[in-house]
């Protein structure tokens, strides 16, 4: 799902404080949508510091930009403005805490295009703000099940309605393992390999139980059983257990991948049984993903041990 356009007025209303944003002028494009367009090459970037050639949506003015506009003759100055405040950019941010000459202020109005302020430096302010558009106009895929911080890797849990994907959450909770998001996690990638997931607002710290109803997990176990988000590693399937489980390779398990935005996320089924411990074999599966990530495989070093016995017994 592609992520909603977000405003410049939206961008400043959430990042005032974090950015330490001063609006200056051009207030009349406080609507301007700041969306991710297509791949091509040919795109301008969404940050970027001054570039007159191809500029970037919003452009970042530091002390060496500052300082080579005002080396400009009074006509390059003028026709450089003309080109920082056209139609390419979105918004221009003059960063450091650096003074604003009033000429910068007037094409701003005269194009109304939304004029801001920062007191961070200018390398710090395109880092971060890079960061947080890229987390927001990310693609979104909102996912049925639960994700969950489990031995300090995320994990989604799915399955089947009534696999018992929330017990096994709570119970996991309850061991000290920390819920992200219940019944429909949101999903962005935010990296070439990399998926994370978070919560919609109106279902945060919230656990739906069959039998308890909606549980309080912030209320109930602290602050700390719950957080905001979390990458994805790891995807644990819960099927029920029937005859296919003799399917299932013994030493290998029945690992897979899943595709999630173009990124291979690895799987694995787990049968679901009357007596079956699923939280210690879901932090069991989060450890072994773990060693596997590392360069360890279990069945690999299995198999090695098994064929060198049978090579000594040969000889």
């Amino acid at each position: 799902m592609p992520a909603a356009p977000l405003s410049i007025r939206a961008l400043f209303e959430t990042f005032q404080k974090r950015l330490a944003l001063h609006w200056l002028a051009g207030h009349a494009g406080a609507e301007r949508a700041i969306r991710r367009e297509t791949t091509e090459p040919t795109d301008a970037a969404l940050v970027g510091f001054l570039n007159l050639i191809h500029p970037s949506r919003i452009q970042i003015l530091g002390a060496a930009e500052m300082d080579y506009l005002q080396s400009l003759d009074e006509s390059a100055y003028t026709e450089a403005l003309e080109q920082l405040f056209g139609d390419a950019s979105l918004a221009v941010i003059v960063a450091g805490g650096l003074p604003v000459p009033m000429p910068l202020r007037r094409a701003a109005e005269r194009h109304n295009t939304p004029l801001l302020a920062s007191s961070l430096a200018s390398d710090k302010l395109l880092n971060h703000l890079d960061y947080y558009l890229t987390e927001l106009l990310a693609d979104k895929q909102v996912v049925h099940g639960v994700f969950i911080d489990v031995m300090g890797i995320g994990v989604l849990l799915t399955g089947e309605s009534s696999a018992g994907k929330s017990e096994l959450a709570l119970e996991l909770i309850s061991r000290g393992h920390i819920l992200v998001a219940d019944d429909a996690p949101e999903f962005r990638r935010v990296g070439p390999d990399t998926l994370r997931g978070s919560c919609p607002e109106v279902l945060q710290d919230f656990l739906e139980v069959r039998g308890l109803g909606l549980l309080n997990v912030r209320a109930m176990f602290g602050d700390s059983a719950v957080k905001r988000h979390k990458n994805l590693r790891l995807i644990v399937n819960l099927v029920p257990m029937n005859k296919n489980v003799h399917n299932i390779d013994r030493l290998s398990g029945s690992y897979d991948t899943r595709t999630m935005f173009e990124v291979e996320v690895p799987e694995i089924q787990l049968p679901v049984a009357p007596g079956r411990n699923l939280a210690v074999l879901v932090e069991a599966a989060a450890r072994n993903h773990i060693l596997r990530e590392n360069g360890y495989d279990a069945a690999v070093h299995f198999s090695e041990r098994q064929r060198h016995l049978m090579d000594q017994e040969s000889q």
